[in-house]
């Protein structure tokens, strides 16, 4: 749910995890459970509350040592900050994120962290930053064989060689 951007069904699920995790001892799942549903929350519309709950997730995991999924929740963090206008908050969230994926080497995450900041950098007009970071992006889910994420970026930079007029490009 959360890959198709189906917040709805992204909440539900999420709150089947926390439940069952609060209720069988697993913190670290409960954890993420609760990262998941604070991203739905943010992406229904119900933004601050989702950014309080991401950071309670954030912090519940950090407590228990738990590393695992931090780069995919500072993700979603970063998402909601932009959309309740901090894209720059949203930047140095980002930047925490890529850093926790170098030092963890959890890479699941990493092409879609690097598409997510070239439309933040688009935000701040940072045109050719923006394109290479889309490029990264692209270039790290090559290398995954991760065809949705390489997508996603694929089509965040034919937009921006769009805009730029680039339509041979982009095409």
């Amino acid at each position: 749910e959360q890959m198709r951007r189906d917040p709805s069904a992204l909440r539900e699920h999420a709150e089947e995890l926390t439940t069952l995790s609060r209720r069988k001892g697993f913190t670290s799942f409960w954890g993420t459970g609760l990262g998941y549903r604070a991203e739905a929350l943010a992406e229904l519309g119900r933004v601050e509350e989702g950014i309080e709950e991401m950071r309670e997730a954030l912090a519940m995991r950090q407590a228990t040592g738990t590393r695992c999924f931090v780069s995919g929740t500072l993700g979603g963090l970063a998402r909601a900050q932009a959309k309740a206008g901090a894209p720059e908050k949203a930047l140095v969230t980002l930047a925490e994120a890529l850093a926790m994926v170098e030092e963890t080497d959890e890479r699941y995450w990493e092409p879609e962290l690097y598409r997510l900041k070239g439309e933040l950098l688009l935000t701040q007009e940072q045109e050719a930053e923006a394109e290479a970071s889309f490029l990264r992006a692209i270039d790290v889910a090559r290398g995954q064989q991760a065809k949705s994420w390489e997508l996603r970026a694929m089509v965040s930079l034919c937009r921006l060689w769009q805009r730029e007029g680039r339509i041979e490009q982009a095409y």
